[in-house]
């Protein structure tokens, strides 16, 4: 909950300039949650966003930030438009671009799309950011993107780039096909996908990499399973699919699914890897101490957040060579994979 005003809150003398505390009072709210507002800090009701806005507004009060950038044309603030901030991507991702925005000089102002991309970014605009980076996972997300794009420099972060759009992304696409190539390499020839959310870009393209792969070799394309990115949802499948029965290995599209689904397949007496080889997706801190340590790819978050701050602010400075660009993942080998049986 946002913590209402104690006390009487310190307010300038008659004739000063409105502070954030005279704010606080307008909206009903704490001085801290009034600067979290301003700062872009993503875990605020919109409600009390909105009153806080408001309060701002009514009485006149321009955060230091937004009168320097009046004053200079400059806020050195980036704005980050980020979906599904608890899942490991996305909040990892935002971890990096943070991290490297600081180390550039820059503030970050961040917002989610809980209400919507338009109130998110009608939000970021208030903050007065100079550039936007998008976690965007979902499709659904891009048309309005193109729409923000004209008004300020703008990069995505998805799993593949789009031809009109900067992107930055790790190419989920070739690390769905290291996976599968270690399975093969190991001579497992029927292989189940567990994927992730269909209206996930990372999903369909780990996804479509997978089929590829499979084709080309001539395998059988078995039915795809599909969980909700969580462990109880790997677990849910494992516990119950009819698939396991006739697979050697299964290439699951992250980490938290390949824990649930391990746990899964144990309580029906399925083995990883005696029985069945499992890989993982994204190599969470905590991959290497599941029981069997898991196999996985790998994404470099702080690297992306580098390589999309540096291009973003590239562009920011009128670069004319600045490019889209894609990192490649890497495979890591633990123990939850071993020669078919």
């Amino acid at each position: 909950m946002d913590e209402q005003p104690q006390g009487r809150a310190r307010r300038g003398a008659p004739g000063s300039k409105p502070s954030i505390y005279d704010v606080a009072v307008r909206a009903g709210v704490s001085h801290q949650t009034v600067s979290r507002v301003i700062n872009g800090r993503p875990n605020i009701k919109a409600s009390t966003r909105e009153k806080v806005e408001a309060a701002m507004s009514e009485i006149g009060y321009i955060p230091s930030s937004i009168a320097r950038a009046l004053a200079t044309n400059r806020s050195r603030r980036i704005g980050v438009i980020v979906d599904s901030p608890m899942e490991f991507g996305p909040g990892s991702t935002m971890r990096g671009i943070e991290q490297a925005a600081v180390a550039a000089g820059y503030s970050v102002a961040a917002a989610t799309v809980d209400d919507g991309m338009e109130a998110a970014y009608d939000h970021l605009k208030l903050q007065g950011v100079e550039a936007l980076c998008v976690i965007a996972p979902r499709y659904s997300m891009i048309p309005m993107l193109r729409e923000f794009g004209r008004d300020l420099p703008t990069i995505l972060l998805k799993a593949e780039p789009e031809d009109d759009l900067l992107t930055a992304a790790v190419d989920q696409y070739a690390g769905a096909v290291h996976a599968v190539d270690h399975l093969l390499e190991l001579g497992h020839r029927r292989i189940l996908h567990l994927a992730g959310p269909t209206d996930w870009a990372d999903a369909r393209v780990r996804g479509r990499a997978f089929s590829d792969r499979l084709g080309a070799e001539g395998l059988p394309l078995l039915p795809e399973l599909s969980g909700d990115w969580s462990s109880d949802s790997g677990y849910e499948i494992g516990r119950t699919a009819p698939e396991f029965d006739d697979v050697t290995a299964v290439f699951v599209g992250n980490d938290q699914m390949a824990l649930g689904l391990i746990h899964g397949l144990r309580t029906r007496g399925i083995r990883v890897p005696e029985d069945i080889s499992v890989v993982g997706f994204d190599d969470l801190p905590d991959a290497r101490h599941f029981l069997p340590p898991l196999t996985t790819v790998r994404q470099d978050f702080a690297e992306l957040g580098r390589v999309a701050i540096r291009t973003l602010l590239a562009r920011l400075e009128g670069d004319p060579d600045v490019a889209s660009t894609m990192l490649e993942p890497e495979l890591i080998v633990r123990e939850s994979t071993a020669p078919a049986r």
